[in-house]
């Protein structure tokens, strides 16, 4: 089958056979693995990781795709489920889970947002991305990359650049270069937060207005004796504070307000 690429769903399909070799090597499954694939498209890492695996969930939304799938793997390796992977309740499939997937560029954020309400089952994650989009996931502090998804994934997620992937791995190429991403959840959080949904709050108000000092873009948040409180200086921006440091404003918040 001849499957035309679908704009709408962000495909782009990975046919660099070396490349898919290295991905596979860099996931290392082994054959009791539970496995979920996100997108897995016409099979370019969904066939050597079935070699592998004694089964393996594959999250897919285009029904094009569902159809040829169902008919090119006709055996008991592989489950199909027709999802959009934002609104798949990944936790449903067990409690050790490992997730792998060639993201589609226009949903990859909000993919891995979603995943993070999952975490608790997740073993790790490994995802092809755009390359921007990784560099921003493992940014540290005061470089340009750093910002909010930087914050919220670290604070769950021990992230790994591990290689990148020239845009003609794929078909259609796309406009720009992937990257291939190792993310493991903290088995214990380093900087606990009191309360995740403040943290969230403070972390998306610094970074609001990146430009801004934290006096601005936490005015109604933080006042000069929380600054003086935390020793923190309110001339900073939000690009120069640490997973820590955002631990550190919202657990005070959440003691004296």
């Amino acid at each position: 089958m001849k499957h035309i690429a679908k704009k709408r769903f962000g495909q782009n399909f990975l046919t660099d056979q070396g490349v898919i070799s290295s991905l596979v090597d860099a996931i290392s499954p082994k054959a009791n693995d539970l496995m979920v694939e996100i997108g897995p498209g016409l099979g370019a890492l969904t066939q050597p990781l079935m070699q592998q695996l004694a089964m393996l969930h594959v999250v897919e939304v285009d029904r094009d795709i569902i159809a040829w799938m169902e008919k090119t793997y006709v055996n008991n390796k592989i489950t199909i489920h027709n999802s959009d992977a934002l609104k798949f309740d990944f936790s449903s499939l067990g409690s050790a889970i490992r997730v792998v997937g060639n993201l589609p560029y226009n949903i990859s954020t909000p993919i891995l947002f979603h995943l993070l309400d999952n975490v608790a089952s997740i073993i790790d994650m490994h995802f092809m991305l755009q390359k921007e989009v990784v560099e921003r996931m493992v940014a540290s502090p005061s470089t340009a990359a750093y910002g909010r998804l930087s914050v919220m994934l670290q604070y769950r997620l021990q992230m790994e650049y591990l290689f990148t992937v020239p845009p003609e791995a794929f078909d259609p190429a796309p406009k720009v270069e992937s990257a291939f991403v190792r993310c493991v959840p903290h088995a214990a959080l380093p900087y606990p937060a009191n309360d995740e949904a403040l943290f969230a709050q403070v972390v998306t108000a610094a970074f609001g207005q990146r430009r801004k000092t934290l006096r601005n873009t936490l005015k109604g948040l933080l006042d000069d004796d929380g600054f003086k409180a935390l020793d923190l200086d309110s001339q900073l921006r939000a690009e120069n504070l640490s997973v820590a440091d955002f631990v550190r404003i919202s657990n005070y918040l959440s003691q004296n307000t």
